[in-house]
């Protein structure tokens, strides 16, 4: 089992969340509530004909809990350090403020600051570089939403990122693409 570390907890950070969590990884997010959702009403979500954005957080966040994602929320991340064996995530929190994980997935929007602390490699107009599975420079490291997109800032978008790091995550743990692709009987 892996151990996947969010840094994020709006659309980007909540949908990788969701898909490793739903596949058996250790899921931790790290989430201030700080997402542009609370500024937001969704008419353009797909599937979604008009919800406010904050009920969409709190619908989103009840939905990944239900997968077992365990989130820390209000727990401010201050840094990510690459180690030999993954990830240590610090945050705020006098108790134990320190967490170790395999992956680390960036959601933070276009707040940038830890993806340029750790060393991620930037594009000629200020984006984090990623490639189509949102993997910066460093390996097991990623980037998503508004952080690696000059103007494309849409729920929908940043949702869909997280679930390309997550289902990029998932590929390498199998050690083959992998498809989170549900049928009707998995509904039963």
């Amino acid at each position: 089992m892996a151990r996947v570390l969010v840094v994020g907890g709006g659309p980007a950070g909540l949908s990788a969340a969701l898909f490793t969590a739903k596949n058996g990884q250790e899921t931790k997010v790290f989430d201030t509530d700080e997402t542009w959702l609370h500024k937001a009403h969704l008419f353009n979500y797909l599937g979604i004909e008009s919800m406010d954005g904050s009920r969409f957080a709190d619908v989103a966040r009840e939905q990944a809990d239900s997968y077992g994602v365990e989130r820390h929320q209000g727990e401010a991340v201050t840094s990510v350090d690459s180690t030999e064996d993954g990830f240590v995530v610090h945050t705020t929190e006098d108790v134990d403020g320190r967490y170790e994980g395999d992956y680390v997935v960036l959601a933070t929007g276009a707040d940038r600051d830890l993806a340029e602390s750790m060393g991620c490699e930037f594009d000629d107009d200020g984006t984090v570089s990623v490639t189509l599975s949102m993997e910066t420079s460093i390996a097991d490291c990623y980037a998503t939403g508004a952080m690696v997109r000059d103007q494309e800032w849409q729920a929908v978008i940043s949702a869909g990122d997280g679930g390309a790091a997550a289902l990029d995550i998932l590929s390498k743990e199998e050690g083959e693409h992998f498809h989170d692709f549900d049928t009707p009987g998995d509904a039963e």
